[in-house]
């Protein structure tokens, strides 16, 4: 029993492309197994994977291979840099993007099987409020909305939010500024978030904080590197760092919540108690 111990998932997710999920998602990672975590990444961009381009990483199997039944989910675990683990996806691959609700299911499940030595599972969703990027955002404990200075960028999180409070009741979101130009720009952007969430909807925002715009972050994507590992002193991977401790202090889930979730048979282990 020692081993089942709760499982904390985090969803970094925003509607729109472009606002650098799969950067914030490696880098935090990458922050929180300095921190002594054992963590994986999930790249849950089914179809259009980057995460291993991202870090130049050359995956032999895939998560089609896992949907498709060629192998277990254990098999195409790849090691990252910092002692993470990383679940790469397809790239290109059609059938992928289509999942049904049972194969999604399916999938959320298997990773039961390897939550034995794991402490933190990160997912890396689609752009944009697809069935996929919905599913995975409901199996999660925690959502991370990452928002950038565009119209587009605060729109698109406030329909990704509208959608999952609308229709699947959830109402709690943690929101992260990525590329500010300052502090006070990431406030002012989770300021104009909740200037229209709380008007038109019943849910609760947390501010995260900012990563600041940083040059060295397209340096180390051009050395198809994380910036945290490639330039440890920079700005940016000082901000992932004061994040990660924050993120560290989050609760752990303690109980099921009645619909499909990761581990989740964590959780009711945790709360049966002794059998008499």
């Amino acid at each position: 029993m020692g081993s089942m111990h709760p499982v904390q998932v985090i969803a970094v997710t925003g509607g729109k492309g472009g606002v650098g999920k799969t950067n914030v998602s490696v880098n935090l990672s990458l922050a929180l197994a300095e921190l002594g975590r054992r963590v994986m990444l999930l790249d849950a961009d089914l179809g259009l994977a980057n995460v291993d381009v991202l870090l130049g990483l050359t995956p032999k199997r895939t998560l089609a291979d896992v949907i498709e039944g060629r192998c277990e989910l254990r098999d195409v675990l790849l090691q990252g840099p910092g002692g993470i683990r990383i679940v790469p996806a397809a790239s290109g691959t059609q059938s992928m993007v289509h999942l049904s609700p049972a194969q999604h299911a399916g999938l959320i499940q298997a990773f039961s099987d390897i939550g034995d030595n794991l402490d933190v599972l990160v997912i890396d969703t689609a752009a944009g409020i697809g069935d996929s990027v919905v599913s995975f955002v409901r199996a999660a404990q925690e959502v991370l909305l990452v928002v950038c200075d565009e119209p587009t960028s605060i729109t698109d999180a406030y329909a990704l939010i509208k959608l999952l409070n609308r229709d699947y009741g959830m109402n709690r979101f943690r929101v992260l500024a990525n590329m500010a130009q300052s502090p006070q720009e990431g406030r002012n952007l989770f300021a104009k978030l909740t200037k229209v969430t709380d008007r038109f909807l019943d849910v609760a925002l947390q501010y995260v904080g900012a990563v600041p715009y940083d040059e060295s972050v397209r340096k180390a994507v051009q050395k198809q590197r994380a910036v945290y590992e490639a330039f440890p002193r920079s700005k940016c991977a000082l901000a992932f760092k004061a994040i990660a401790q924050k993120v560290d202090t989050w609760p752990l889930p303690t109980n099921p919540r009645g619909h499909l979730e990761f581990f989740v048979e964590r959780l009711v282990q945790q709360t049966a108690g002794p059998v008499l």
